[in-house]
């Protein structure tokens, strides 16, 4: 458990202070990144919109994203949602907590599917102003591809992580399921 459920004052005290999420895209790192945030009362850094994207859905410099990063980083106290794999390994060092979501390819690429067709649908902001439309949604740069070609690559860093830090600093859940519990 993070925090402590029974006293509601040492939830904002007790427990890690630095927790990073990874998952494969569309596992809820954001989601669950945000609702651990505001239960335990640390500032959460989604980094699609705070380190990755800039409004028109162009992508910050690989230096400046990860100078932003490891600013965010340096604080005491964070969750991140995710971390890009040039700056991933030094925003590891730093967390005292990584939350893996190592979930089945079905539920991830269901759950981005559907998000992302709600998204377009709705014209919802993603990040910076920048919205899902169909036709980026079934481009060579679509979120869709980007899970097909990313997956093995993110389950792997997941067992990296688990190898490199055990599990007293990693969780790895498999299943929705479980991460709620």
């Amino acid at each position: 458990m993070i925090g402590g459920r029974d006293n509601p004052a040492s939830s904002r005290t007790a427990g890690p202070r630095r927790i990073l999420f990874v998952g494969v895209t569309g596992s809820g790192k954001s989601t669950l990144a945000t609702q651990v945030g505001a239960l335990v009362g640390l500032p959460v850094h989604l980094v699609d919109e705070q380190v990755g994207w800039l409004p028109g859905w162009i992508q910050r410099s690989l230096e400046d994203q990860r100078r932003i990063a490891l600013e965010c980083a340096a604080a005491p106290a964070w969750v991140f949602d995710s971390a890009y794999g040039h700056y991933r390994p030094e925003i590891a060092e730093h967390a005292e907590l990584i939350v893996c979501l190592d979930y089945p390819r079905l539920v991830s690429l269901g759950r981005l599917f559907r998000r992302s067709i709600r998204r377009v649908l709705t014209a919802e902001p993603v990040c910076n102003g920048n919205v899902e439309t169909w036709t980026r949604l079934f481009s060579a740069d679509s979120i869709l591809v980007w899970h097909w070609r990313s997956f093995a690559s993110k389950r792997a860093q997941m067992d990296t992580f688990l190898a490199v830090y055990g599990p007293v600093k990693v969780l790895r859940f498999l299943r929705p399921r479980q991460t709620r519990k």
